[in-house]
């Protein structure tokens, strides 16, 4: 949900969403319209899904339907970039190829998309005169750093094409805001899940493929001892973060990027007991415990990930809503209305 303090100043925006059937972007689309927002959704649907948007139609209702206009378009299309920022005063630019695993096997795709596709949308907000956009980072800039809590300012050397990727995203959006005037807020990530998030394909992420798992009575498949640990955030906190950058007045909270995460850390195993717990919960069927099964540790993957969310906090104004117990027993129940998930 937007923040109540927020609500008359996003209704007085014209909001491009990019990426508007995935995950994040449908969740966004979602509180914007709901908000009393007027949308634009602008996917080529390769990783995001009608359905998720026809999920958002139903959530929200023929009115705040009504407000919403679609664009199918591939970032990789300046053409197609251009069209959607017509209508647009702020963006909120979620498209990219995710998966640190797929950007190992393909990098020059993820190059095209997550690279190519960015410069062509900042420069196609700029010829429509939008001076801010906001952009999704990741926590994977962090890249061979060891230091816990990880600090804006303190950063690695990346260990994928997908980190890679993400930090050129951050040096581009610097050089748009210094040599255009533009105002840029990137915001990175730490391990977001919630409803909607898809279990299915090669590359999904850890959360909803272990949800799917357990409803199939099935072990859990561990990268490595599991005490791997992470920094896991709720999707409605992300939609929060996403708001308030759009809408910060504050110059000094501009042309930076944010860790978006809850500042606590958690374990493989201790994801494992908190996800089976939140389905036994509601299905005392269903066991109270996961079973494991360990398997070697990814490459370009990173031990341990934790957040330090004061610049948020102190510049955006920025508030987890949801701490990871309380977003476990959301996802819970949406994954076990997925009848789909147990066969």
């Amino acid at each position: 949900m937007i923040p109540a303090d927020l609500i008359e100043a996003a209704r007085q925006r014209r909001w491009l969403v990019t990426g508007a059937a995935g995950f994040i972007g449908s969740h966004l689309v979602e509180s914007l319209l709901n908000a009393g927002c007027t949308v634009t959704g602008f996917d080529n649907l390769s990783t995001g899904h009608q359905h998720n948007l026809d999920v958002v139609s139903q959530r929200c209702g023929s009115e705040a339907w009504s407000r919403f206009s679609w664009m199918q378009g591939d970032v990789r299309d300046m053409a197609a970039c251009r069209e959607a920022c017509r209508s647009a005063d702020v963006v909120l630019h979620q498209a990219a190829l995710g998966s640190v695993p797929r950007s190992i096997e393909h990098p020059e795709a993820t190059n095209e998309v997550n690279v190519g596709g960015f410069v062509n949308m900042l420069t196609a907000a700029r010829e429509a005169g939008i001076k801010r956009v906001v952009y999704a980072s990741s926590s994977s800039v962090y890249g061979d750093s060891p230091v816990l809590p990880k600090k804006e300012e303190h950063t690695g050397r990346p260990l994928s094409p997908y980190a890679l990727s993400k930090w050129v995203n951050e040096e581009y959006a610097s050089i748009f805001a210094r040599c255009y005037g533009m105002e840029l807020v990137g915001l990175r990530y730490f391990n977001v899940f919630g409803p909607r998030q898809d279990p299915h394909g090669a590359y999904a992420a850890v959360i909803p493929l272990w949800f799917a798992a357990l409803l199939r009575g099935e072990a859990l498949q561990v990268n490595g001892d599991g005490e791997t640990s992470r920094d896991f955030c709720f999707v409605a906190n992300v939609v929060q973060a996403n708001i308030r950058a759009a809408l910060v007045e504050n110059t000094e909270a501009l042309n930076r990027a944010y860790n978006v995460a809850c500042g606590e850390r958690t374990t493989l195993k201790e994801l494992a007991g908190g996800i089976a717990k939140a389905l036994h919960e509601l299905r005392p069927d269903l066991s109270e415990e996961a079973t494991l099964h360990h398997r070697d540790f990814r490459a370009g993957d990173i031990a341990h990930s934790l957040a330090d969310i004061s610049a948020a906090k102190n510049l955006l104004g920025y508030r987890p809503t949801h701490q990871i117990v309380d977003g476990l027993r959301i996802a819970a129940e949406y994954y076990l209305e997925r009848s789909d998930l147990s066969k």
